[in-house]
């Protein structure tokens, strides 16, 4: 256990608005233990862009983690050369030129099919009824997992991040998340008995590349993880600050700022990836405070992108604001690999597409409800348009 200051949280609270006890840890105690976590959290941005790049102590290496332990070992619990050698493995899949020239028409053509069936009913969840499907169509056409239903990859996606998250060791939460991997690997067993042809999908170039089948079931299921609820929960998340913030919707209907902006301080304001886990490999020392090899430390990117230091009324959802210094995606050598697919999706098709092809946008019925800190996102987006 670290020497590190110790701070209780009330869990309940925490899930429900971590940013309060978020910005009391970034005053108080920017460095802390955590006991109902059994962890020491980092909340400062400088502290977190710096030390995340030191991997010979802040390592992604975690053998008896949640993530190894239910997932596999993916590229993102390894450090250094193995970590970099799987991620060029995956590069032609989620490179720039790729998102640009394969994925982007992809998306597009998928959310307009959705939302030429959405539109005719003048009310909708955006959480379930576009934000998911819309995340769902460009994570099968990505993954190659082409016979997944929506639900099947949402679920599967949910209960993962559920169980990686599960520091109180639920065994439902385990076991549902045990479920998902199970139906992942069901489907990448089927698209394996049939004829495969060569084309970008990340199924498709791990297996051209030779990457081992436990590793490439194990990275399918890093990608679907994470590569769902994030886009999930931003689509829906910009919709809700955009609406429920009309003076900087203005901003976009004028054109003074861009849907990347949109994006870029949402996942700045409510980081949907709130939190890194890293193991500490050998005894380190910052400031005053120790810590222990095999200490469990954790990244607190939410806390980092409220950081008073770098963001001025950083609780404020401000297009106006230069939001480059916030780390939603990371900042050392595990920078999402899937970040340039997230922008394409939710700024260039998702969002501008919404707001194109559901005139009159607006709230209806009950409070949206956020949660989540590890993960945060919307529960439900009731909204109503002109048909």
């Amino acid at each position: 256990m670290s020497t590190a200051p110790h701070f209780d949280i009330d869990m309940v609270a925490f899930w429900t608005d971590p940013y309060p006890v978020l910005e009391e840890l970034r005053t108080e105690a920017p460095v802390a233990y955590v006991p109902a976590l059994d962890a020491t959290l980092f909340t400062r941005r400088d502290d977190i862009f710096e030390l995340e790049k030191k991997i010979d102590v802040f390592s992604s290496l975690q053998p008896g983690g949640l993530m190894t332990r239910l997932m596999g070992e993916n590229m993102m619990r390894k450090d250094g050369d193995a970590h970099q050698a799987e991620r060029r493995q995956m590069f032609p899949a989620v490179s720039p030129r790729t998102v640009r020239d394969v994925w982007t028409s992809a998306f597009r053509t998928a959310a307009l099919d959705i939302l030429s069936d959405l539109r005719p009913r003048g009310s909708a969840d955006l959480v379930t009824d576009y934000a998911m499907p819309v995340s769902a169509a460009a994570l099968r056409v990505m993954t190659g997992l082409r016979h997944m239903t929506f639900d099947e990859l949402d679920g599967s996606s949910q209960a993962m991040i559920d169980g990686i998250s599960n520091h109180a060791g639920d065994p439902a939460v385990e076991a549902r998340c045990n479920a998902g991997t199970a139906l992942i690997d069901e489907h990448i067993d089927r698209v394996l008995g049939e004829d495969i042809e060569q084309d970008h999908s990340i199924l498709s170039v791990l297996l051209a590349a030779g990457q081992p089948m436990e590793q490439i079931r194990a990275n399918v299921k890093l990608v679907i993880s994470g590569g769902q609820n994030e886009p999930r929960d931003a689509i829906s998340g910009c919709i809700w600050a955009l609406l429920t913030n009309p003076d900087q919707l203005s901003l976009v209907e004028r054109e003074e700022v861009s849907w990347l902006q949109v994006f870029e301080e949402y996942a700045r304001w409510i980081s949907p990836i709130g939190m890194s886990p890293r193991r500490i490999a050998q005894d380190y020392q910052v400031g005053d405070i120790i810590l222990h090899q095999d200490d469990k430390a954790f990244l607190m990117f939410g806390a980092a992108n409220r950081d008073e230091a770098h963001f001025e009324h950083a609780d404020q959802f401000d297009l106006t604001r230069d939001a480059s210094k916030h780390i939603a995606f990371g900042a050392g050598p595990h920078f999402c690999a899937g970040a340039w697919a997230s922008k394409a999706l939710v700024a260039e098709v998702a969002l501008p597409l919404a707001f194109e092809h559901l005139p009159g946008l607006k709230l209806q019925g009950d409070a949206p409800r956020m949660r989540g800190w590890a993960f945060r996102g919307l529960e439900n987006l009731p909204v109503a348009w002109t048909p």
